[in-house]
């Protein structure tokens, strides 16, 4: 088990590389996390619903990904309360308090799952989730310590000494559990370190004498471009720099932000995240993404002004894109009678002839498809076939006839607005690449924009980069003893 000092201190990253690495030793591995929070999730083939950050650990252990990997997965809907999702299936919205009671209950499709995975794979790389020092919820702790006592996992704790304090982090971390608990962790690792390691020598000699624990590696701050769990990204802060401009709304409840990863494959493709007027300017294409409280982000656009700078961008001939939530917002209104978000009702930006009910039963699909006649300046994606997902509890309905763009209901666009409810439909590269060559000749920049790498050869060299690091960097014989397998597998 893989547990961290805190949120985003590359628990996910250190649990993907296991998966790798010792998937390229030929053990049939597999990820496993009870309880994941994020606003990321994926559909598998048979229409249910997990977290992004276990689907890439899937990948990078070269299997199909299963709601067995991540059978609690919760979607905050506000600041205080969350929709509950067990098995794939969503139950309903729960406040946090409510939710904390409740959890207990669900330790049997936890035991479920991992018996099933158990049946399948030899070794489960499991994942926790915020730290095991959160003393105020320890009690009917389902994912960090609890989990590892419920299956008697040896533990690995992660510490981000990119944010300061990796001492003290690890220490207090480590003082705060219980003795039972403290025994568990057999390694620590220090993630996120820039420089010489021998810098590190005497804080690490004293760390081990302390806590009694052995580090068991120093990761060097990593560059791998690969799906990430929640908000706490890096991504959002990002400024990568590209000949084709890419801006997306980041929204308060913004989800699937993974739908742009694509772009990472493209060298001439740069996408940042704008939350105010004056972070806009004049990209070459402006993207509206998921949310998961459509009705109240959009009200945030008006608050913030967003919604005239998006409209004056439109009219002045600009691309504007909408993915799932943001498609909604496309519309003139979005209601709410179910109050399955908030309740209510509000008006969207208008660009696109339709309105969004907002209903309880949630979609959850994945989706094939070709795109239709394309009008507008995207006429050239005509004929080119996509691969995506719907996760979605609204149905939008045209009030005027429009053109499909993606298919009837699920996607339309009138002159240079689009949108669809299809997440992941740029992951065809040639999608991508022909979006990305589409916006250059716009600008008058040469054709060969847009020829970068499959998106699906790019990941695997990002996986097989990530097991490179960790066999240079941690101490892979003490881990591999911790977990009772040989060196190296006969």
């Amino acid at each position: 088990m893989v547990q961290g000092t805190m949120s985003n201190a590359g628990k996910s990253l250190v649990v993907a590389g296991l998966c790798r690495l010792l998937r390229q030793d030929g053990y049939r591995v597999a990820p496993f996390k009870s309880q994941n929070m994020a606003l990321n999730s994926y559909i598998t083939e048979e229409g249910l619903e997990m977290g992004r950050a276990q689907v890439m650990q899937a990948e990078a252990a070269g299997i199909r990904p299963s709601v067995y990997m991540n059978p609690i997965l919760l979607k905050p809907t506000s600041n205080v309360g969350s929709q509950v999702i067990v098995n794939g299936r969503a139950i309903g919205n729960m406040p946090a308090r409510e939710y904390f009671e409740y959890k207990k209950q669900l330790l049997p499709e936890i035991l479920a799952a991992v018996e099933k995975l158990s049946e399948d794979y030899e070794i489960l790389v499991i994942e926790g989730a915020g730290s095991p020092a959160e003393i105020n919820l320890k009690e009917n702790d389902i994912v960090n310590m609890g989990m590892a006592e419920l299956v008697d996992a040896p533990v690995l704790l992660v510490g981000d000494i990119d944010r300061g304090g990796v001492f003290a982090q690890l220490y207090g971390t480590v003082e705060l559990l219980e003795p039972g608990e403290r025994s568990r962790i057999r390694g620590l690792i220090i993630n996120k370190f820039r420089g010489d390691k021998s810098i590190l020598d005497p804080g690490i000699g004293m760390i081990e004498e302390k806590s009694g624990i052995p580090v068991v590696g120093v990761l060097p701050y990593m560059d791998i471009r690969l799906d990430d769990e929640d908000s706490l990204s890096g991504r959002f802060e990002e400024r990568k720099e590209g000949i084709i401009d890419i801006a997306v709304i980041r929204h308060p409840f913004i989800s699937n932000f993974t739908d742009f990863n694509v772009f990472d494959a493209f060298p001439e493709a740069g996408v940042r995240y704008v939350t105010k007027v004056r972070e806009l300017g004049a990209p070459d294409l402006l993207i509206l993404p998921g949310s998961k409280s459509t009705v109240q982000d959009m009200r945030w656009l008006k608050e913030r002004g967003l919604d005239a700078a998006i409209l004056q961008y439109a009219e002045q001939g600009g691309i504007v894109f909408g993915i799932c939530g943001g498609y909604q917002m496309l519309g003139r209104r979005i209601m709410d009678p179910n109050r399955v978000e908030t309740g209510g009702e509000t008006e969207g930006l208008s660009l696109l002839p339709v309105e969004t009910v907002l209903e309880p039963e949630k979609v959850t699909d994945q989706r094939t498809g070709t795109f239709g006649r394309v009008s507008g300046p995207l006429e050239e994606l005509t004929g080119l076939s996509y691969r995506g997902y719907e996760i979605h509890m609204g149905k939008t309905i045209p009030q005027e006839p429009t053109d499909d763009f993606t298919e009837a209901g699920i996607g339309c666009s009138r002159g240079n607005v689009y949108g669809t409810y299809i997440h992941g439909i740029f992951d065809e590269s040639p999608v991508a690449g022909k979006l990305l060559s589409i916006l250059a000749k716009r600008k008058g920049l040469s054709e060969t924009v847009g020829t970068g790498e499959d998106f699906s050869t790019f990941k695997e060299r990002q996986y097989d980069r990530l097991a490179d690091m960790l066999r240079q960097h941690m101490d892979m014989d003490r881990i591999r003893e911790m977990m009772g397998l040989p060196s190296e597998r006969k």
